[in-house]
């Protein structure tokens, strides 16, 4: 515990990052405006969640957010479920995130669009805003309105982002998934909300392989009552657009409207602009629903504020639409920046293909995934002398915990002058709880920084505060971007269980955490994934930082086997090419774990599988794995996973070994 205590400083910022992010100015802007002097950042994260009102306003008044009609107040209730953000005001979000497509914006780029079907596609912020009123205005035409489902099964790209723009102008709700799902998996989702239109591709590339997908979503859309139109996107040049009595190409609907301009309908600050869903690999996906102003709010704390994300910038998050931070990164328009956008395989032709990206189109922010980090490290990659990163300023990464060697790999081989920011929350909150900042060092293993805003803690099992232990994640006070409510959930019993019901009162996020003494953070995994031997609550993260630093190991997967009223830790491991598990390597990683966490983190067996199965957002399915072992015939939900097979090869290899119930 003392070693993690003391996790080095491996990134420092600089003078100008202290003075002129745009943290720095806004500190210095609070300051001049009478809001108190704020010595560090830790200063201003106190005062942020105890003035929690004022802090919220002076984010929306420094970021430059519009609105029609002024907010009577900026919490009118502020019970948890059921806050009450903004009462009063009239905005809408397409217009805050397109704020910048005029005068001289007008010529700047908004998107450059890269994928592995066409070619680069690049388009200006004035450009950008005629397609979204082409768009919107066939939308109306067909008889789309405020209030409907506009859905979308799109790559990450140029015309994603004008489906949403023209849905939020008009009110409608945006919801997308990735063409790489299973028709179930997207029935699954969008039957629950029943779109009105949908917007989607006719296959996609990924690895140097086309698919066409013109046959299951023919099968989609006649599964989808509710729709009026189809829009169609050639994402497959060389293969025909889907077609259907409803359908329209995308070129012929953007014809149709030609010449109108977005309507940016004035609406309440909850009206809804994204439904988003679990993973739905234990059952039908949740439908979490967001509203305008908190999101549009938290996003500008997050992405000007906390990602230093600004006019001129070029921001690459590596996204599919079918998962949140498609959603995160679109509202980076809102800043000014240029989106760069990619669709298609992370590691095609090869791992360096990302950072060649990042190089040739000057990006400044590079957000990814830490088991894409991982991946980098076991390669040897070394981008920092292949590539001329001298633009990239801050490199993100989310979706799992990262590890303190792949810090070590960033700071010598990755992108040794960029800002590492590990930044962590959810689709529940459509942003995060903890994650970077440009006025704080980085120190190995850790996350920076509870966001400004959050009051975030651990909890203990009793609902009281862990000082310096780990405990459960929670939020004490409001958030703006906590769900405005669960689709079809009337009287709001679902949303009450699945974040309120294990504390009252108290958002529980899910995840294991430990804050350090510094104000940083370190996440040990799920709490639903938790192990506890002996009655000692373990983190699956404690046991991941320790076997997948094993050259000899390429993935792992750990959980707990219900036995006889105790737990025994179970690991499965994907050996390294031309490593086999033999009995050396066993006890190679029995004494890294018993070493290097403690006796009670070493697993009762080590299994070799030929793979992990992994949700289609990229996240290692522990509790699909762990209900198997302990009773379950196989998870709920297959179509969810984006390679279903490795549970099936699991399920033989712990039957093999009499580890099945049964």
């Amino acid at each position: 515990m003392s070693n993690e205590n003391q996790a080095p400083v491996v990134w420092r910022p600089d003078t100008e990052m202290l003075e002129n992010s745009h943290m720095g100015r806004y500190r210095r802007w609070l300051e001049s405006s009478g809001h108190g002097l704020f010595a560090d950042y830790h200063a201003l994260h106190q005062w942020s969640v105890r003035e929690l009102d004022t802090f919220w306003q002076t984010v929306w008044d420094y970021c430059g957010l519009h609105c029609e009609t002024p907010a009577r107040q900026v919490l009118g209730k502020r019970s948890m479920p059921g806050a009450e953000w903004f009462p009063g005001m009239r905005l809408n979000f397409a217009a805050n995130l397109l704020r910048t497509a005029t005068g001289e914006g007008a010529d700047r780029e908004a998107v450059v669009a890269h994928c592995e079907t066409r070619p680069v596609l690049r388009r200006t912020y004035g450009e950008l805003l005629a397609d979204v009123g082409a768009l919107e205005a066939f939308l109306r035409a067909k008889g789309i309105a405020s209030g409907d489902r506009v859905a979308g099964v799109v790559t990450n790209g140029y015309e994603a982002l004008v489906g949403m723009l023209a849905a939020t102008s008009m009110g409608a709700v945006w919801s997308s998934a990735s063409p790489d799902f299973g028709i179930g998996a997207i029935l699954d989702r969008f039957s629950q909300i029943e779109p009105a239109a949908l917007v989607l591709v006719n296959g996609y590339g990924y690895g140097g392989k086309v698919f066409d997908r013109r046959g299951d979503f023919g099968e989609l859309i006649g599964g989808l009552k509710s729709l009026r139109c189809v829009v169609s996107i050639q994402q497959l040049p060389d293969t025909a657009p889907v077609s259907g009595k409803l359908v329209t190409a995308w070129e012929d609907a953007l014809a149709a409207g030609a010449g109108e301009k977005p309507s940016f309908t004035p609406l309440p600050p909850e009206q809804p602009v994204y439904i988003l869903y679990s993973s739905g690999t234990t059952g039908k996906p949740k439908c979490i629903v967001h509203g305008a102003a908190g999101l549009l709010v938290n996003h500008a704390k997050e992405l000007m504020l906390h990602g230093d994300v600004g006019p001129g910038d070029r921001f690459l998050y590596f996204t599919t639409c079918g998962w949140m931070m498609w959603n995160w990164q679109a509202s980076a328009l809102l800043t000014g920046a240029t989106l760069v956008t990619v669709d298609g395989s992370p590691g095609y032709p090869d791992l360096n293909s990302l950072w060649q990206t990042v190089a040739d189109e000057r990006v400044t922010h590079f957000g990814t995934s830490a088991r894409f980090l991982a991946g980098c490290r076991k390669a040897e990659l070394t981008p920092e002398k292949t590539f001329d990163l001298g633009s990239l300023r801050v490199l993100f990464s989310t979706g799992s915990p990262l590890l303190p060697e792949d810090y070590d790999w960033v700071y010598s081989e990755g992108a040794p002058d960029a800002l590492l920011g590990s930044i962590a929350g959810g689709t529940d909150i459509c942003g995060c709880f903890v994650g970077c900042t440009p006025l704080l060092p980085v120190r190995r293993g850790e996350i920076q920084c509870r966001l400004l805003g959050v009051d975030a803690v651990a909890y203990d099992e009793q609902g009281h505060p862990v000082d310096g232990g780990r405990g459960e994640l929670v939020c004490r006070q409001p958030l703006p971007s906590m769900p405005v409510c669960f689709w079809d959930d009337p009287d709001g019993s679902r949303y009450h269980a699945a974040y309120f019901e294990t504390y009252p009162d108290v958002w529980a996020h899910g995840d294991f955490v430990r804050f350090t003494e510094h104000g940083g953070a370190v996440i040990y995994g799920r709490s639903d994934a938790t192990l506890n031997p002996g009655g000692v609550r373990i983190g699956t993260a404690e046991i991941y930082r320790q076997v997948e630093t094993e050259p000899a190991v390429r993935d792992s997967l750990v959980v707990g086997r219900q036995v006889e009223g105790d737990v025994e830790v179970v690991l499965l491991v994907v050996p390294a090419q031309g490593t086999e598990l033999g009995d050396d390597l066993v006890k190679r990683l029995k004494t890294r774990i018993r070493e290097g966490a403690s006796p009670r983190h070493v697993p009762r067996h080590i299994l070799a599988v030929p793979d992990i199965p992994y949700t289609r957002s990229g996240k290692k399915v522990e509790l699909a794995v762990a209900r198997l072992i302990n009773g379950a015939a196989r998870a709920d939900n297959r179509d969810a996973l984006a390679n279903p097979e490795a549970l099936d090869a699991i399920r033989d290899r712990l039957a093999e070994e009499k580890l099945l119930p049964g």
